[in-house]
């Protein structure tokens, strides 16, 4: 029976998600189309552009994302405790970068005098736009029905644009977010369209490349006053530190893994490759096959929910489910 998205996010339990959304028919609405002979590559920047922006506002942030042809892959991290920590008039000014309030909201914002009733319900608003400023539904509807509306425009004509509402996957430890993240940055290598992982467009590993080959090449500079980072600032940062608001792994072992990963699975790969089994496999105590065969095919090994045998079991058991996809 299909349940309602918000009574499977459950931030008690993880705070990482993996959302796909696929375009109407499959078509290629966002790349090169075979059978117009169009192409549609710039609303590919579109979605990028628009996913760091609604992430800007809301309190989700973006750990990977991989922009196809006709459908996209996000990774997301829902931080429930920085919206809880933003004040009521911070809230306001997110929801209203948006979408237009309300009246009342509006004669607040003008210092326009307020009767204790009319301030409450400026508070009753502001609260349910701080619990929507945390919602993937919501970030969903926002990144979506932005995009639908540009495309039509450009195309002239009316009709649905995305196949249907967002599909998710609820990442419930470490090794189904590691596995997650390399699945999603693996998109174009996997599909043929791309050999390495810098060749691969629209992607959060390309981005994050690009700009640690920018922090190393100023960090060559002598007495230059300008810093870069080596992490680009609208994407999650990685982080081996304990309790950090991170991904919860060293920048380099992620690069190598997923270089690691990509050489094994291109169809069309040439050259040397390393048999060295990365270190963060070592550690996890993940066997390579297993770990090769969930970046192939992540999404088809869960459902719903992705990780451990006893966590899947824990998920299920504490949402009223006998069983989840997963568990053999």
């Amino acid at each position: 029976m299909t349940r309602a998205r918000h009574q499977l996010i459950d931030l008690s339990a993880t705070s990482y998600y993996h959302v796909i959304n696929r375009c109407i028919r499959r078509s290629f609405l966002c790349g090169d189309d075979p059978y117009t002979k169009r192409n549609y590559d710039h609303r590919r920047q579109w979605l990028v552009d628009r996913i760091k922006l609604v992430s800007s506002i809301f309190s989700i942030n973006i750990a990977a994302y991989a922009i196809m042809s006709n459908h996209y892959h996000l990774v997301l991290q829902v931080d429930k405790v920085h919206a809880d920590m933003l004040s009521m008039d911070e809230v306001i000014e997110r929801w209203y970068q948006l979408y237009n309030g309300h009246p009342i909201v509006d004669d607040y914002l003008a210092n326009r005098g307020l009767s204790t009733v009319k301030f409450t319900k400026v508070e009753e608003y502001a609260q349910l736009w701080r619990e929507r400023l945390y919602d993937i539904s919501w970030f969903m509807k926002c990144l979506n029905e932005h995009i639908s509306r540009e495309a039509s425009k450009e195309d002239n004509c009316t009709g649905k644009f995305w196949e249907d509402r967002f599909k998710f996957q609820a990442l419930l430890d470490e090794k189904a977010l590691l596995s997650c993240l390399a699945y999603v940055d693996l998109n174009p290598i996997r599909a043929g369209i791309a050999q390495s992982v810098e060749d691969s467009d629209f992607t959060s590993i390309q981005e994050r490349i690009k700009q640690y080959r920018s922090h190393q090449r100023q960090q060559h500079k002598a007495n230059d006053g300008c810093s870069v980072s080596s992490q680009p600032p609208s994407l999650l940062p990685f982080s081996p530190v304990a309790n950090t608001n991170a991904i919860p792994l060293s920048y380099g072992d992620y690069f190598e893994l997923v270089d690691w990963s990509g050489r094994h699975i291109a169809p069309k790969k040439s050259g040397f490759i390393d048999e060295s089994v990365p270190k963060v496999l070592l550690v996890l105590n993940i066997d390579t096959e297993d770990w090769l065969s969930v970046a192939k095919e992540f999404r088809r090994q869960y459902g719903s929910f992705a990780g451990s045998e006893i966590n899947l079991r824990n998920y299920a058991h504490h949402h009223g489910r006998s069983w989840c996809k997963g568990v053999g």
